[in-house]
């Protein structure tokens, strides 16, 4: 017989004063007038009419001088050169892969735009094309960087860097393109033992740190070795961490989630997610932000 769990409302905690400054956003839906001043330049989500900016999206209004644009809440990926993202495998064409990384078209990832195993330097032959199989199939999760963006939107990878390539023992979550902060390095080993990859396109990986970087395989050696207790209840845990900052709508960077992680230790993994418990550790994640920025 499945347990069923009750909870009786409580009444919900006020932040602080300090977290008001954190709080101040312009929030729009589709139609409304952003602005009636002609001085500022259109950006994405606005456009003109009778001389007002209005907004064609649902999100929170962000000028950089005169330039005003609107970031949706919610959204597909669009991918811009240099992002950091984490794809999945969806088939195997001639010299390219197709790789579902989030965005409205499927991204591509060249033959001549990956690393060969080894790191090796040559151009690519007859037998490599045949062998594409063996280096990334159907279904297989990779990290890569954005190289170019076509006209129609869709997004060219390369995985010329060592630190890119096939992604091995994990957790993929799936969040908003919008929450994933932008950062020069989304490659993270946080000290509680585990490691994030946090894709610009809303793909989150979370692994075990590895005990040593193997630099020579090229990318493409994947552990398969079991992983122990401790580290599964390490990724679970930023799992459902992540998760809450998502559901109450926190920028995801390494140290929200170390905040959150940290915030979280008092309670058991399968409790975080429950609502009570998601808004206290999430409360107390957000006023430690405001305390490391004040």
């Amino acid at each position: 017989m499945a347990a069923i769990t009750m909870r009786l409302p409580v009444p919900r905690k006020v932040v602080g004063p300090s977290a008001s400054r954190g709080g101040e956003k312009h929030l729009v839906a589709p139609g409304d007038t952003i602005t009636t001043d002609t001085g500022y330049m259109r950006g994405h989500g606005t456009y003109v009419e009778d001389e007002k900016l209005i907004a064609s999206v649902a999100g929170a209004v962000e000028r950089v001088n005169k330039l005003v644009c609107v970031r949706a809440l919610k959204t597909r990926y669009n991918g811009e050169v240099g992002d950091i993202v984490v794809g999945r495998i969806t088939e195997v064409q001639q010299k390219r892969w197709k790789v579902e990384t989030n965005s409205r078209l499927d991204s591509v990832l060249l033959l001549s735009s990956m690393n060969l195993p080894g790191g090796e330097l040559r151009r690519r032959s007859a037998e490599d094309e045949l062998a594409m199989r063996d280096y990334l199939q159907e279904g297989d999760l990779i990290s890569a960087e954005v190289q170019s963006v076509f006209s129609d939107g869709a997004v060219s990878l390369h995985t010329r860097s060592l630190k890119y390539g096939k992604l091995g023992q994990g957790v993929l979550v799936q969040v908003s393109p919008s929450l994933v902060k932008r950062q020069k390095t989304h490659f993270h080993d946080l000290p509680c033992g585990a490691s994030v990859i946090l894709g610009n396109n809303g793909f989150i990986w979370i692994y075990p740190t590895p005990e040593q970087k193997d630099e020579e395989a090229g990318g493409f050696t994947t552990n398969l070795e079991p992983v122990p207790l401790s580290d599964r209840e390490v990724i679970s845990r930023l799992r459902n961490c992540i998760l809450a900052l998502v559901t109450q709508q926190l920028m995801l960077f390494d140290t929200s989630i170390l905040y959150c992680y940290e915030a979280s230790l008092p309670h058991q993994i399968k409790d975080i997610l429950k609502p009570e418990v998601m808004e206290e550790i999430v409360l107390e994640t957000r006023q430690r932000l405001l305390d490391l920025e004040g």
